[in-house]
């Protein structure tokens, strides 16, 4: 049996692919590359149908970093031109979720850059929890707000959060050469935290940063042990300004092939297409969505993403439809609605898949001219991309 449809049968049953499997898939060549997408999809549709869930991103606070997180425009000492501000009011906040909300998002991500919130902080939050709450009782809010401390992640669930959001970002072997102001230790702490307070833990990665295959398997395979129900995946945004600016790894079938090996060891987890989506995928946005079953509408938080209309028309044109807010996103065997198997049953004949080394991009090739600083929405007076 080749090896996309064993990964197809283990997907269907939720067993773990080997690692060696999962080497394979970021190994297959670009002319393979349909099969790899195909197989994946009959795994999404399994699980999660044509659905798409909208996320929408509130950056509560821009800038100011204390750690050295080399990927972030807003670590310690970058010089990337991005908005900087404090804390935006609660009333602030419940606005800029409100257009999101509007635009059809299911689920509203309260961030704040630091290392991880004080008591203070979290009243802060919890009060702007509530008055999201109070003007969109059905929305989902999920907090992202650095390391939680003992007690903290409690509190966020007594405010009415529904879910943390903490990602591993890379391998536990290169998580040093990336960041020296915490250890990944720290951060698998964290999403235990949120899991013990009952929080929907929320945790993923960012590809693109100079990772080998083997890290990019350690990392998905961390996750996959840690066990969150949401699973987002970021392609880096080489922001000028940061110690990563220069690290142009990605092309939209690299991208694919990375989303496809996390779908394959994450089938049954709603697996996220997060920041730099239109950056390296760029057209090829609506192949993803065989492979996700949710995505971030309009901007992120220090860029600006693709306009939300487009977002929208895109899900529509590839057959797929927005998951309404009456619609449980995880299967029934996660905590979710559905019982049985939410999708359609896989079929038969995917091609088989051989190993080749994936095509490595000249900078020549890299589009630059699409990473565009955010100056609209949260933190300034213009109305926001939803």
């Amino acid at each position: 049996m080749d090896l996309l449809n064993t990964l197809v049968e283990k997907g269907l049953r939720r067993e773990l692919p080997s690692r060696e499997e999962a080497l394979a898939v970021l190994a297959t060549s670009d002319d393979e590359l349909l099969d790899v997408v195909a197989a994946a999809g009959k795994v999404r549709r399994q699980w999660f149908g044509r659905r798409v869930k909208l996320n929408y991103l509130v950056n509560l606070k821009s800038g100011l970093c204390p750690e050295d997180c080399s990927y972030c425009s807003q670590r310690l000492g970058s010089k990337a031109e991005i908005l900087k501000y404090t804390w935006l009011k609660p009333d602030e906040a419940s606005k800029a979720a409100a257009a999101g909300v509007a635009g059809g998002a299911k689920r509203v991500c309260l961030v704040a850059s630091g290392r991880g919130p004080t008591d203070r902080d979290v009243e802060r939050v919890s009060q702007t929890i509530g008055a999201i709450k109070e003007e969109n009782a059905d929305v989902e809010v999920c907090a992202c707000l650095g390391l939680l401390s003992e007690g903290q992640a409690e509190r966020l669930k007594a405010a009415g959060a529904d879910a943390y959001n903490h990602n591993l970002n890379t391998s536990e072997a290169t998580y040093g050469d990336i960041t020296t102001t915490h250890t990944y230790a720290d951060r698998v702490e964290t999403v235990r935290h949120a899991q013990g307070a009952g929080l929907s833990a929320c945790s993923g990665l960012i590809a693109g940063m100079g990772e080998s295959d083997a890290d990019l398997v350690d990392v998905v395979f961390g996750l996959r042990e840690l066990d969150p129900d949401s699973v987002p995946v970021n392609f880096l945004i080489p922001f000028e300004g940061t110690p990563l600016a220069d690290e142009w790894n990605l092309t939209p079938q690299r991208a694919l092939r990375i989303l496809a090996m996390v779908r394959f060891v994450c089938p049954d987890v709603e697996v996220r297409l997060a920041g730099g989506r239109e950056v390296h995928l760029r057209t090829m946005q609506p192949l993803a969505l065989h492979l996700v079953n949710s995505i971030f509408l309009g901007d992120y938080l220090t860029s600006e993403g693709q306009e939300g209309k487009a977002d929208l028309d895109m899900i529509a044109d590839a057959g797929f439809e927005v998951e309404g807010t009456d619609t449980t996103t995880l299967p029934g065997h996660r905590g979710g609605g559905c019982d049985s198997p939410c999708g359609s049953a896989p079929a038969d004949g995917a091609e088989p898949a051989e190993s080749a080394e994936p095509a490595v991009p000249d900078n020549a090739s890299a589009r630059t001219d699409l990473v565009t600083v955010r100056r609209r929405g949260a933190g300034t007076d213009l109305a926001p991309n939803a």
